[in-house]
């Protein structure tokens, strides 16, 4: 067996944090995830740093907030491929890198080739030993990959047989039978699938489970017609593509259990950001909103228990917090260039809680405006703290500000009511702490 765990990360798209039957979600049955969840650590108050797909892929990879090296202003910049990341970072220690899946870090295709079959550069995959993948989709049953394998040998691109989730999750299963027989070579392998995701369709028989008139609509969803419709139509879809990544999750599992990895295994199942789907009248990502930002983190595998923590954690993770957690649980130190913390000390019981120089809050931001249909057409900054306070701004002016602890659906906005006019100022001092420290530019308000 290796000396070093092997480590796997499964990730979908735009799959909120609340979306879990684990989290008492009345309209999804996640079993496969709830297990997970119960058998392993639940980072229930996980963050999306920045809640939009590029910039959340290049704080995963390189470990940075995305203002400090993408911009996705179009045309938008790919990754610096000379960057310290995931694949280079594991590789350094031993590790084979795999990559399947979603890629969406180089941006538009200067041959003018539609994002189907747009082909990513070698030197542009992130130097993972094997990479098979795309930059974007919104397709799910009309999937294309290209790439190469650990061999060297490069794949033209393909259409996959089947939806998204399941072809994807095939050829994931191919990496990971490839690594059975290689015992003294530990992997880390990643899973990036699109759903759920809008257009909101999955296999028939999962859509067949779920009915737009049916489901419960958050509380914070307005009575507004247009609004209601438009999230019960894509809520239904959304569910029924939950369900189909929580069964490929358990097709993975069964996999590890089977070729007897599961032991040595360690998975980090979570999203790049969640789906407003009709709260606040807003959908899909990119804003603060507790629908937007919170997104599902479960640590399993790794059996047996000895020695182990299980069941929820309070710990916020972050975007940024990825990358240093997953190399902790590898024993790899991480470069002290890296801003995240290193959570994977909520893995062993020897470790009190919360951890030490655990930070006292998490810095959100969206740096781009944003000119979407209901969607937030500002950027923004903002700050989360441990004792569940949220502050955001706009640029020069106040946005919002919500106490989660009475309010967890942010119905009550404080940011305009004097009566907490000293909490303010403390959180408007955080944030302005947070932007300074990280050589961000952005102009708050006066208070």
């Amino acid at each position: 067996m290796n000396a070093r765990p092997n480590l796997l990360w499964i990730f979908g798209d735009q799959h909120r944090g609340q979306a879990l039957s684990i989290m008492g979600d009345p309209n999804v049955s996640t079993p496969n995830l709830d297990r997970l969840a119960t058998e392993g650590i639940h980072f229930r108050r996980a963050i999306a740093t920045n809640p939009w797909c590029a910039p959340f892929r290049f704080s995963l990879l390189t470990g940075l907030y995305p203002h400090k090296g993408i911009d996705r202003t179009p045309p938008p910049a790919p990754m610096d491929p000379a960057l310290p990341n995931a694949a280079t970072l594991m590789k350094k220690a031993g590790y084979h890198t795999s990559y399947v899946g979603k890629w969406h870090l180089h941006g538009r295709d200067p041959n003018g080739n539609g994002a189907k079959k747009q082909i990513i550069p070698r030197e542009h995959r992130g130097g993972f030993d094997s990479w098979l993948g795309y930059e974007n989709n919104n397709s799910q049953n009309d999937c294309w990959v290209h790439g190469h394998r650990s061999s060297g040998e490069e794949q033209p691109a393909s259409r996959l047989p089947g939806y998204e989730t399941d072809s994807l999750t095939d050829l994931f299963l191919e990496n990971l039978k490839e690594r059975k027989g290689e015992a003294e070579q530990p992997f880390f392998a990643v899973l990036s699938v699109q759903p759920p995701h809008t257009p909101n369709v999955a296999p028939a028989e999962d859509m067949a489970r779920h009915r737009p008139g049916a489901l419960t609509l958050r509380p914070n969803v307005p009575p507004v017609a247009r609004v209601e419709e438009l999230a019960r139509r894509e809520l239904a879809g959304y569910y029924a593509q939950i369900e189909n990544l929580d069964r490929n999750v358990g097709r993975v599992l069964d996999q590890l259990r089977e070729d007897g990895m599961l032991d040595n295994t360690l998975i980090l199942f979570f999203s790049d950001h969640g789906d407003c789907m009709g709260s606040h009248g807003y959908r899909e990502k990119s804003s603060p909103w507790e629908e937007s930002i919170r997104i599902p983190m479960i640590l399993g595998g790794g059996i047996p228990y000895a020695g182990r923590r299980f069941g929820p954690v309070e710990a916020q993770v972050s975007a940024v917090d990825i990358l240093p957690t997953s190399l902790g649980l590898c024993g790899i130190d991480a470069p002290d260039s890296l801003p995240g913390f290193d959570y994977s000390g909520y893995l062993w019981q020897k470790q009190e809680l919360p951890l030490a120089e655990e930070p006292d809050s998490v810095y959100i931001q969206h740096t781009q405006r944003k000119r979407l249909d209901d969607g937030i057409d500002r950027p923004w900054r903002g700050v989360v703290t441990k004792d569940n306070w949220k502050y955001v701004c706009i640029p020069n002016a106040p946005l919002g500000m919500y106490n989660l602890n009475e309010d967890p659906y942010e119905m009550n906005n404080l940011a305009f009511n004097h009566r907490f006019i000293s909490k303010r100022k403390e959180l408007h001092a955080r944030l302005q702490q947070w932007i300074d420290e990280l050589d961000d530019d952005f102009p708050l308000p006066e208070v």
